[in-house]
């Protein structure tokens, strides 16, 4: 065995029940080390776990890291149970944490008596009246139209084809097919006002 190293010279990481109990003496190094060992299982874990419409200022890193240190510093009432037990508990904490944003943002969400007292963007009878008047006004007038101006104006006010469209339609140039939409918009109005 050539350049092996034997297995008792080896370093080894200690394990989390070790941090543990030298972070409940109060070795910092080995609170830090906990944080550094739990934190990216649990930003894989909370990931899009808190949903946007629930989020803060504060966001999701900023509510894991909440939880981890308001864990940790609790470490005395923790009594460990199994080999995976902080990292359960520290997920417990965080799930704790998303279930206050979830209640925190439902006290901003208006209820239905208020949404129901907001105005409508809907148009009101009196406008759908309006409407359907013109409506019926600018299809008589239409009607009296020659082919051409019909087709000239359904074209460009109803199916939004360009000046140059027109020009194609109808064989014209497009400077041509505008004033020839011009006058048919002209006739269009005059037979409206009748």
């Amino acid at each position: 065995m050539t350049g092996a190293t034997p297995p008792a010279a080896c370093p080894r990481t200690p394990t989390s029940e070790r941090l543990l109990a030298h972070a409940r003496r109060g070795d910092a190094s080995a609170l830090g080390a906990l944080i550094a060992r739990y934190l990216p299982e649990l930003r894989r874990w909370t990931h899009r776990r808190l949903p946007q419409w629930v989020r803060s200022a504060a966001d999701t890193s900023d509510l894991i890291q909440d939880a981890v240190l308001g864990t940790l510093s609790r470490l005395d009432a923790f009594q460990p149970q199994g080999r995976r037990a902080l990292a359960s508990y520290l997920r417990t904490a965080v799930r704790n944490h998303i279930a206050d944003e979830h209640r925190r943002a439902a006290r901003w969400i208006p209820s239905a008596d208020l949404i129901e007292a907001l105005p409508s963007d809907a148009a009101s009878p009196l406008q759908y009246a309006i409407e359907g008047e013109t409506r019926r006004r600018y299809q008589h007038a239409l009607a009296q139209l020659s082919s051409r101006d019909q087709q000239l104006i359904v074209a460009h006010f109803e199916l939004d084809y360009s000046h140059g469209q027109l020009g194609c339609m109808i064989g014209r140039s497009p400077h041509a097919a505008r004033m020839a939409l011009t006058r048919a918009i002209g006739r269009l109005a005059a037979r409206m006002r009748d």
